[in-house]
Formats: structure tokens, sequence, C-alpha cells
């Protein structure tokens, strides 16, 4: 198997044509079918069949381009760092963001990224804190934020920060952020949270439990936005973090308190613990940290603490 066909593979699965898949490679016809025979011959799988529309992987074919993307993936990136090992950095490096931080984070890292590092391109995905490290360990991202993971054999994990969360509602609630709210607050109040099994809803559920405190989940929302627009028209109350209401609550949106005892998380960074970090990751990984030690900082990181490390 080598670099040859698996991109012969990979051009056919996306043109669903030999000949347009030739052209692509500036090749004849023959060759990329002859490298197709011999990808089968060698994995022993049939990779395509022929339908109206044009070739279409198999199972066989669809397992084998995944990984052959990847493997592609990885030799770009080596041929980037070999190349930036005595020029500038350079390269791609696949961020994710919580939900909760991107709005905060996303717009001053790439922006300082683009100033420190032209060479380096950022792609940005979101996503909660359970899809982000599956993404991590298929090889998706490289660099990312979860909450309250420890470090493991598949993972690196430097911890950030410790935020507060807050019991949300209409502004016509009286919460009050100089006012903390007994966790008892909630009780017999209509909740809405993530459904199961969400980090955030986890963490309530578990606290409330230990308190002997019944929860009326009256309306379930994945989306911070949604649990958020729930609360705004009235369906009852919610718990985030800080750092996703505070806008709504200097607008007058939305009012907040925080919890007695205090509900915390602790946001961490994380990368692929079995991978070698590019250059250019590390340097993203090193902008985000910044950023978020300013943000804390300066205030803008509601209820969030510095972790020392």
């Amino acid at each position: 198997m080598d670099l040859k066909q698996l991109r012969a593979l990979l051009a056919v699965s996306e043109t669903r044509s030999v000949t347009r898949a030739a052209a692509m490679l500036h090749l004849v016809q023959p060759a990329v079918s002859r490298q197709l025979r011999l990808l089968e011959e060698e994995v022993g799988a049939q990779l395509f069949t022929r339908e109206r529309n044009g070739m279409e992987l198999t199972e066989a074919g669809r397992v084998l381009a995944e990984h052959a993307r990847r493997a592609l993936r990885e030799l770009d990136q080596a041929r980037a760092d070999i190349r930036s090992a005595e020029l500038n950095v350079s390269g791609v490096v696949n961020l994710g963001l919580l939900p909760s931080t991107c709005d905060l984070i996303a717009g001053p890292l790439a922006e300082e990224v683009k100033r420190k590092h032209p060479d380096v391109h950022l792609r940005v995905r979101t996503g909660y804190a359970g899809h982000l490290q599956q993404w991590l360990l298929a090889g998706d991202l490289d660099v990312a934020l979860l909450y309250d993971r420890e470090p493991t054999p598949a993972l690196g994990i430097e911890p950030l920060v410790d935020e507060s969360l807050y019991v949300v509602g209409r502004p016509a609630s009286g919460l009050s952020l100089r006012r903390p709210r007994r966790l008892s607050f909630l009780r017999g109040k209509p909740i809405i949270l993530p459904s199961a099994p969400h980090g955030l809803r986890a963490l309530v559920e578990h606290a409330c439990a230990v308190h002997k405190i019944t929860l009326d989940v009256v309306a379930e929302a994945d989306a911070m936005n949604l649990q958020k627009a729930f609360v705004h028209h009235g369906l009852g109350y919610t718990v985030l973090p800080g750092v996703a209401i505070l806008d709504d609550i200097a607008r007058g949106v939305l009012a907040a308190a925080p919890l007695n005892p205090a509900l915390r998380r602790r946001v961490v960074s994380a990368w692929p613990a079995q991978r070698r970090l590019t250059r250019a990751a590390r340097c993203v990984l090193e902008e985000m940290r910044l950023l978020v030690s300013d943000c804390v900082s300066r205030g803008r990181w509601a209820g969030a603490r510095l972790i020392a490390v």
C-alpha cells in the first residue's frame, strides 16, 4: 500500500468516477484503475461498487478511506513541521471549543494567532465536551477545551480555570449576582436542563441528590441558547456558567445568582497524548492559555478563577 494508491482511493470516492479522479490526479485512467486494483488485492476486499450515480464505496472502502484521510493528513502535517523547523511556524491546527467559551475566546484567539503566526491556519469546531473528546481521540482535533477531565494514557490535560455555575431566571425573578441562593432554591421550581448524560446535568443532579433536593425538570435543551430562550419565555429556571450569561445580564434579558453551596466545574485544555503536538498546535495552545488567563484577570470570565499549575 503506497500513497498513490491511497490518493487514488480518495479521489475516486470524492469524484465517484475513475475518469474524473484521473484528471484530478493528472494521471491516465488505466493508472488509477490499476492502483485501485492493487489496493483491493492488498486489503483483500472490494472497495467500490458501480451504481447508477457512479462509483460508491463499500463498507470496507469507507473504513479504508477514513484511515487514508487521517494518514495523509498526518503526512501533510509532518511535511509542514519539517519545513517550519527552520522557518516560521506554519500548518493547520484543528481546535475544539465548548459552546460556553466560544464567543469569549474564538475571535480574540484567531486574531492573536493571525498576528503572531500568520502561516498558521486555524480551524475551529464547537461541541459539547463528550463530542470534543471523541474528536480528539479520533484525530479530528489537535487541541480542545473540555470539562472536568483528568489526564489519561489517551489524553494530555492542563487545568486552566474553575468556574462557578449560576441559577438563571427572568429579570423579575429577583435573582442577583450579589445575593447567593441556597441550592434548595431549586426545589419545586420548574427547571430546564440539558438531557442526560450531559456533564452539566450530571453535576446539578448529583449536588441535588446529595442534599435530598428533588428537581422538577420541565424541559430539556442541549444548546445553551435554547436553555436561555426557554427561561426568557417563562418556562422556568436553568443553571449555567457565568461566561454564558454575563452579556444577557448586562442587557437586562436574564438575571442570575450564585449557588450556596457553590457548584463549580473545571475547564481544561486537552490534546491526544499518543500523537506529538505540532509546533503550530503548541503555539495555539499557548495563545489560548494566555487568552484564558487574560479573560479571567480582567473579569470577563464571570465566576472563574485560574488554576495554579
